[in-house]
């Protein structure tokens, strides 16, 4: 369950968390065209907070807006203030944060015709996002029989909400068989990513992970490809199968909410030696290190603030 926060911003004003309401007609709860981020905040070293590339996700907030053609009536800007003004207001020196653009109500059928375009922000704590072992033990994965989508089916760059039915179904089925979490094939049958998260392979000190094609480009992907180069890694973005993934020596998803979780299992196979690999557990530990600020070389990546 969320752990309620005092306020939710929406729409330019900070309103309690139980009053941010909406009415059932609302075009996006009928017809899914809403973008999203997710984002965190982490407490650093010196005692103070910092948003992980809040501009990068609230650009890439606006670019699926425009995506699926809608007007945010708020700058880039004002989003970014307006998320630290939520974290203020809810006295949060860390945690997780959603904006959400969305159609409200109005013309009701497929076309949403002048509806408004609303926006809300919310901040609450979020531990492990894939269970509080999941760092260390890895996670327990199965391929999904539910196909990612193809690009033209849907818009696969842009985070939209009615894409995530797809993940929502294939994290169902998961669940249901006993698994962690559900990895997605694209239309040809190569790996895509998970329902939430980018997917990586260890082989041979060797990182790959699939390119942008169906797969949305994550903002920790491209974090985890600069940081494992910066440290001399050779890291590919190709296509891979099933089987690739089955003999790699090690593999892990990240994402905002995932961070970097280690794959322990996949499809009843055992990934590598069946728990976190060095070389995951090494990205893992640097990513804490610069999302928390100590790690200045990646300095531009934090948004600082203070309660």
């Amino acid at each position: 369950m969320i752990q309620k926060t005092e306020n939710i911003w929406f729409d330019g004003q900070l309103v309690p968390w139980d009053e941010a309401r909406v009415h059932v007609l609302t075009h996006t709860l009928h017809y899914g065209v809403g973008v999203f981020e997710g984002i965190r905040s982490y407490k650093c070293k010196d005692g103070t907070s910092a948003l992980f590339r809040l501009e990068e996700h609230v650009e890439r907030l606006f670019n699926s807006a425009r995506t699926v053609e809608m007007e945010i009536p708020f700058t880039e800007e004002a989003i970014c203030q307006a998320i630290v003004d939520t974290l203020k207001a809810n006295k949060m020196d860390q945690g997780y944060i959603r904006p959400l653009a969305f159609i409200g109500d109005g013309a009701m059928g497929v076309h949403p015709g002048e509806n408004s375009i609303r926006v809300i922000i919310a901040t609450w704590p979020w531990g492990t996002y894939l269970g509080e072992d999941a760092l260390q033990s890895g996670i327990r994965v199965r391929t999904s029989s539910f196909t990612r989508h193809h690009v033209n089916v849907m818009m696969t760059k842009a985070k939209v909400a009615g894409n995530y039915v797809n993940s929502v179904l294939a994290k169902r089925e998961a669940k249901a068989d006993g698994y962690d979490e559900a990895l997605m094939l694209d239309v040809d049958g190569y790996v895509s990513e998970a329902t939430g998260e980018n997917i990586f392979l260890v082989k041979h000190g060797k990182l790959k992970t699939p390119p942008l094609g169906s797969i949305l480009g994550g903002i920790t992907r491209d974090s985890i490809i600069t940081m494992a180069r910066d440290m001399g890694y050779e890291v590919t973005e190709q296509r891979f199968t099933r089987d690739e993934l089955y003999m790699a020596d090690e593999a892990f998803f990240c994402g905002t909410a995932a961070e970097v979780t280690p794959i322990r299992e996949v499809d009843r196979r055992t990934i590598g030696q069946g728990k976190a690999g060095p070389n995951t557990l090494l990205f893992q530990s640097e990513y804490f290190k610069i999302v928390r600020g100590e790690n200045m070389k990646y300095a531009e990546w934090l948004y600082d603030y203070e309660i």
